[in-house]
């Protein structure tokens, strides 16, 4: 972002970056950055906090005032959230115990998905695989993980697009499985730590990587599959 800043102000538009991390905005030096020291992937510090978030818009917007740079500022409010624990909260029981375990786990996740797309209004779900596709996006990773080369598994799109819906879809579900917003990673850790889905998608990876597959290490987050 700091990078297509400078290519922005060249074509005559002011821009403000929200950074993540200080020593890229130190390094890039965008002409104005507001460093905010929040998890990874919260770039606005506090889901479901609307007063919280405008708060930090408008000190960005505040930046558009200055007219030389570069400019970095820190916003004044840190937030220090756990990437270790994973969320706590129940799956519902297997219906169909003669389904893959991963396939009858996701299927009973439906309402829990529905439920938190309603709530909040957006989903991230939807790249290659609908939420009803889910199920079907295992499946193939089943397939990945006992050998099938992955344009083999009859699967439209790539298993990149497949494994970032099949992680939205539970990270979905599991906000409205839980009665509290979790930490930044909670809801990560738990998919891998405990759910089948996870344990089919470290072993999709590792037969990706077996099988030299150029994206294979972008499959699962490297802290999840070390």
């Amino acid at each position: 972002m700091s990078t297509l800043a400078h290519v922005f102000e060249q074509c005559g538009l002011s821009t403000v970056v929200l950074a993540s991390v200080r020593e890229n905005a130190e390094q890039l030096e965008p002409p104005r950055a507001l460093f905010c020291e929040f998890p990874l992937g919260r770039p606005l510090g506090k889901p479901r906090d609307a007063a919280f978030q405008r708060g930090v818009l408008n000190a960005a917007l505040e930046l558009l005032e200055e007219t030389e740079g570069p400019v970095l500022r820190d916003f004044p409010e840190i937030i220090h959230d756990s990437t270790e624990e994973p969320l706590v909260c129940r799956l519902p029981p297997r219906e169909n115990t003669s389904a893959p375990p991963a396939v009858d786990e996701a299927r009973g996740l439906i309402k829990a998905y529905r439920r938190s797309a309603e709530q909040s209004g957006r989903t991230l779900v939807g790249r290659a695989l609908q939420p009803e596709d889910v199920p079907r996006g295992l499946e193939a990773f089943l397939a990945i993980a006992d050998g099938t080369p992955w344009k083999e598994v009859g699967l439209a799109g790539h298993p990149l697009q497949w494994s970032r819906d099949i992680t939205s879809y539970y990270e979905e579900a599991a906000a409205a499985l839980s009665d509290h917003v979790p930490a930044a990673r909670a809801a990560e850790s738990w998919l891998y730590h405990h759910t089948e889905a996870g344990k089919v998608l470290i072993a999709a990876r590792r037969a990706l990587k077996a099988a030299e597959e150029p994206f294979w290490f972008f499959l699962v987050p490297s802290t999840q599959d070390p």
